[in-house]
C-alpha cells in the first residue's frame, strides 16, 4: 500500500515536472521581443521613461507626470528561456505596420472628416505606419487597452487641428480665401509635419511612428465642381495677366534698344565735330588767333570756288 501511494506520488512529481517544463520553456523570434509577469506584475528595471533622454524630451512638464511608466526587462531574441507556470508571457512583434486612418475598431468608416479655416468640411485618407517602441514596452501592453486605436486618435486629432489652421504660401493663379487648394497644393508639407508632431506617440503609447501618408483631401462634389470652375477661370486669368506681362517686357525692351541706338547715332554724328574743336583748341594754343585765321582762309577756300562755279552755271 505504502509502495503504491508513493510510487504514486513520484508518478504525479515527474508528471508536473514535465508539465512545467514543456509549458515553462519558449523562445523569441527575431522580430519579436518579450515581456515576463510574475503573479500579474510586470518583471521591471530602474528608472522611469519620463527620466528617458530619448522618450522624456519628447513630453511637457504635465505630460510627463501622466505618461510616467516604469521602465520593464525586454527579453531579446533567442531562447530557450525558462518561465514557471506563475508567470504569462507576453511576445510583442517588433516589425513596422501599416494602419489606414480611417481604421477604428468600434465603426466603419471610408474616409475621416475635417473642417477647413474657411469652414469647408473635407474627406481625408491616408495610412500611418508605426511599431511599437522598445524602450516602452509598458505603455504599449499595460498602459493602454489598444495602442493602435490610440494612436490614430491622436494622429487625426493633430491633423484635424493642421487642416483648421493651415495657410499656405500664397502663390500665382491660387483662388483666395479657399484652403482646400493649399492643402492639395502641399500634401507633403502637411505630411511632414504630421510626422513631427506625432514623435511623442512613443513616450505617450509606446508607438514609434515611421511615416504619415496623406493621400486625398477632398471636399463635397458639389463643392469639388465649383472649384474646378473657379480654378479654370483663374488659371485662364493668369494666362492672360502672364502674356500681357510679356508682351509689356518686349516693348519695353524694344523701346530700350531704339533708345540705345538713337543715342549711337547721336555720338556717331557729335564726333567729328568734337574732334574738330579739339584740333582747333590745339591750333590756337600753338599759333594763336592768327593760326586759326590762317585755317578758316585755307578751309574757305574750296567752298568759295564751289560757289563761283555755282554763279557762273546760273549765269548761263
Amino acid at each position: 500500500m505504502l509502495t503504491s501511494v508513493f510510487l504514486g506520488f513520484i508518478f504525479g512529481v515527474g508528471l508536473a515536472a514535465l508539465l512545467t517544463l514543456f509549458v515553462g520553456v519558449y523562445t523569441i523570434g527575431p522580430t519579436e521581443r518579450g515581456v515576463l509577469t510574475t503573479f500579474g506584475r510586470v518583471q521591471r528595471i530602474l528608472g522611469t521613461t519620463a527620466e528617458d533622454p530619448q522618450l522624456g524630451a519628447l513630453l511637457t512638464a504635465e505630460e510627463k507626470l501622466r505618461y510616467n511608466y516604469p521602465n520593464v526587462r525586454v527579453i531579446p531574441p533567442g531562447g530557450p528561456y525558462f518561465k514557471w507556470p506563475w508567470q504569462r508571457l507576453y511576445k510583442v512583434d517588433m516589425t513596422i505596420q501599416t494602419i489606414d486612418i480611417t481604421w477604428d475598431p468600434d465603426i466603419k468608416q471610408d474616409s475621416i472628416e475635417a473642417v477647413t479655416k474657411d469652414n469647408l468640411t473635407v474627406q481625408i485618407s491616408g495610412q500611418i505606419r508605426g511599431k511599437p517602441c522598445e524602450r516602452n514596452l509598458y505603455a504599449y501592453l499595460f498602459g493602454i487597452s489598444h495602442p493602435a486605436a490610440h494612436v490614430v486618435g491622436y494622429f487625426i486629432s493633430v491633423l484635424r487641428d493642421r487642416i483648421a489652421t493651415f495657410h499656405g504660401e500664397k502663390s500665382e493663379g491660387a483662388v483666395e480665401g479657399v484652403s482646400i487648394n493649399d492643402l492639395r497644393r502641399n500634401l507633403s508639407l502637411i505630411n511632414s509635419y504630421m510626422e513631427e508632431s506625432c514623435h511623442k506617440t512613443s513616450a505617450r503609447y509606446g508607438v514609434d511612428l515611421d511615416a504619415a501618408l496623406i493621400t486625398n483631401i477632398d471636399p463635397p462634389s458639389d463643392v469639388d465642381e465649383a472649384l474646378a470652375s473657379i480654378n479654370t477661370t483663374q488659371n485662364q486669368v493668369a494666362a492672360s495677366i502672364s502674356q500681357a506681362k510679356a508682351d509689356a517686357d518686349q516693348k519695353l525692351k524694344m523701346a530700350e534698344q531704339a533708345v540705345q541706338i538713337a543715342e549711337n547715332r547721336a555720338e556717331a554724328e557729335a564726333a567729328p565735330i568734337l574732334e574738330l574743336g579739339k584740333t582747333l583748341e590745339a591750333m590756337h594754343a600753338e599759333g594763336g588767333k592768327a593760326a586759326l585765321d590762317n585755317y578758316l582762309r585755307n578751309a574757305s577756300l574750296p567752298l568759295r570756288e564751289k560757289a563761283a562755279q555755282t554763279i557762273l552755271s546760273l549765269k548761263l
